[in-house]
Formats: structure tokens, C-alpha cells, sequence
């Protein structure tokens, strides 16, 4: 599957739940909640745990989690980008624009 049919996917799933209806700024707080659990999920693969009174996880499980994390940001970010009609390899593009765009000559 490549990015352009995830994204279709994606914004599929969500339609037939419901959640794309959610307006945008009800996304961008799941957005941050998301991204709050991408910390956690570093900071629990950098220690070993996410609070003191957890017991240590394989760094197995850690990164499944930290995966998992990152999805859902992704998912939230593509959800906001469907919403206006902007395509994850639009997104990409812009943004390595932007990045080549600072290179030092």
C-alpha cells in the first residue's frame, strides 16, 4: 500500500466511525493527547518504565509501543489534512521544500 491509498484508507475507517465528523479543533486535542502518549512511550523506552511504581518492559514491548504512539499521531495528523483536502505526499513535499530551503550554500 503506498502513502496515497493509506491515506484514502484511513479516511474511509474514520468515516464509517463516525470520528471524521469531529471538527478540527476536537482533532487538534487529540492530536496533542497523542502526541503527550508519544512522550511517554520515549521516556518509558529511555528508562525502562514510564513512572517509578511500573515494573520495567521488555524494550521489545517498549518500541511496539512507541510505535503504536507514533501511528496515532500520524493518523491524527492525516485525519487534519483530509479535512482540508491536503495529501500526506503534498505534506511531505512541502516539508522538504521547506527543509532543502534552508540548506547553507
Amino acid at each position: 500500500m503506498d502513502i496515497t491509498e493509506f491515506q484514502m484508507w484511513l479516511d474511509a475507517y474514520y468515516q464509517d466511525r463516525g470520528w471524521k465528523d469531529l471538527n478540527a479543533f476536537i482533532r487538534i486535542g487529540f492530536l496533542a493527547e497523542e502526541t503527550g502518549e508519544v512522550a511517554r512511550a520515549i521516556r518509558a523506552l529511555e528508562i525502562g518504565r514510564d513512572r517509578a511504581d511500573e515494573a520495567p518492559k521488555s524494550e521489545e514491548r517498549l518500541m511496539a509501543e512507541l510505535t503504536e504512539e507514533l501511528g496515532d499521531v500520524l493518523g491524527n495528523v492525516l485525519i487534519l489534512a483530509s479535512k482540508y483536502e491536503i495529501t500526506l505526499e503534498e505534506l511531505l513535499l512541502a516539508h522538504q521544500t521547506k527543509l532543502e530551503g534552508r540548506r547553507s550554500t
